[in-house]
């Protein structure tokens, strides 16, 4: 169920701050919102970034608007140890400003909230698949590669999940374009299996008397275990899961590892899904 326009303005009373939102750059806040929902929300509306956040929560897909809002709240986590105590831009730079219990109260309600619509949240890469000729493209990919790669040095067990959730978004926007529908239940692995069966690129595809079949077997295969591997890997050290008091996670070199991978796996999806629609219309038009 889709948040109520009473509760999105606590969230924007948690974000906005005078035409600021939280610590970001208007660069940083563009590039932000390009990963989260597809759009840079300040090269958009040409705004401030409060003003922008703000109307594109008014006019924005409901489910994509609730996505955006509980990322920033992910954010917010991430980035303000003390709730009480915050950090804000001002013609100096930064400075610290105590915002005494208002802040508190309002971050708050804001997980309330989250905590009763929670599958806006986990599933928002239906949204995004439904919203695909405009969200997901060769751009928008290559805006998510200098994401994670951002993340992969500042979070880098945040990056494990970001890489995950490419290769869900990527899998489940191809099925969308070609009019197959998918189980919300499925995990990563099993998105990967239905794509790449799709495109006739699982091993499965390959003849096995042609030159070299062993091989491109052999690669395929190793391609669909990123999935498994990641799906795993999130599980254990990726955000979104609790951890013991003792917990460490991953150095960035892990997280290069996981983010390197993903992105050779979305971008093969990605070029077969699109030389597979090349063909399409060549055919149509002969």
């Amino acid at each position: 169920m889709a948040l109520s326009g009473i509760e999105r303005g606590v969230f924007i009373k948690l974000f906005n701050r005078g035409g600021y939102v939280l610590d970001f750059s208007t660069s940083d806040f563009d590039t932000f919102t390009l990963g989260s929902v597809g759009v840079a929300l300040c090269e958009k509306y040409h705004l401030s970034k409060g003003r922008s956040l703000n109307a594109y929560i008014n006019e924005a897909d409901e489910n994509l608007a609730d996505k955006l809002l509980f990322d920033l709240l992910e954010y917010y986590e991430l980035s303000y140890g003390n709730f009480e105590r915050e950090t804000v831009p001002n013609e100096f730079g930064k400075v610290a400003l105590d915002y005494g219990v208002d802040y508190s109260v309002t971050y708050k309600k804001c997980k309330e909230i989250q905590k009763r619509h929670s599958s806006p949240l986990s599933d928002y890469t239906n949204s995004l698949a439904s919203n695909i000729k405009d969200a997901f493209s060769s751009d928008y990919i290559d805006w998510q590669m200098q994401i994670m790669m951002s993340m992969q040095s500042e979070n880098p067990t945040e990056a494990i999940g970001k890489a995950k959730e490419i290769i869900e978004s990527c899998c489940k926007g191809i099925l969308e374009e070609n009019g197959l529908t998918y189980d919300r239940t499925w995990d990563a692995p099993r998105l990967v299996k239905e794509t790449t069966n799709l495109l006739k690129i699982a091993p499965d595809n390959i003849p096995s008397d042609i030159r070299g079949a062993e091989s491109m077997i052999s690669i395929l295969k190793s391609l669909r275990a990123i999935a498994n591997g990641l799906n795993e890997l999130r599980n254990v050290y990726g955000s979104g899961h609790g951890k013991s008091p003792n917990y460490q996670g991953l150095s960035e070199r892990h997280a290069r590892l996981a983010v390197g991978s993903a992105l050779t796996l979305v971008n093969f999806l990605w070029d077969s899904h699109l030389r597979m629609q090349l063909k399409k219309s060549e055919s149509a038009t002969e």
